[in-house]
């Protein structure tokens, strides 16, 4: 029982980390670009571009404001929300353990960047036909996605409950 637990924490230890530092060296490679040429505006393909873009705001831009103080308590507001995933990591069994750590490994690569930075560094940006969506980063795809997969969870779980 005891090795299962700790192969369960080296494993979700291991998720973590994964998440972070591929979250982490995507801003890196493109903030060292931006840093070599002044700028980030790389066209890839006619979906896909490369356009930093620094955010003060919580995923895609949203509540952006200059105020520090609203910043702060956005910030704030992410590390309460943080300690909450984790404390759902700790309890929740099967799947969801695993969905709240890649959550929590985006969080905490944006987190880190919103502290060191004052700003999240986006640039991802897809387009169809000149209609762009919200310019993102590595961390928020992993946030997005484990939030896809923890409803689609709750979804099945419903469906054998009824």
């Amino acid at each position: 029982m005891k090795i299962e637990k700790n192969k369960k924490i080296i494993i979700s230890i291991l998720l973590l980390l994964f998440v972070f530092i591929l979250d982490r060296a995507s801003k890196i490679v493109i903030l060292n670009i931006a840093e070599e040429t002044g700028k980030v505006d790389i066209y890839i393909n006619s979906f896909l571009n490369l356009f930093l873009v620094w955010n003060k705001g919580i995923g895609f831009g949203l509540l952006s404001f200059d105020q520090k103080f609203i910043y702060d308590g956005v910030t704030i507001i992410i590390s309460i929300i943080n300690l909450i995933i984790i404390y759902l990591i700790v309890i929740e069994k099967g799947l969801k353990p695993y969905f709240l750590l890649i959550i929590l490994g985006g969080s905490l690569g944006n987190l880190f960047d919103r502290l060191y930075y004052s700003a999240v560094p986006d640039f991802i940006d897809l387009n169809y036909n000149g209609y762009h969506w919200f310019i993102f980063n590595v961390g928020d795809i992993f946030i997005t996605v484990g939030i896809i997969c923890l409803i689609l969870v709750e979804i099945i779980n419903y469906k054998k409950v009824k």
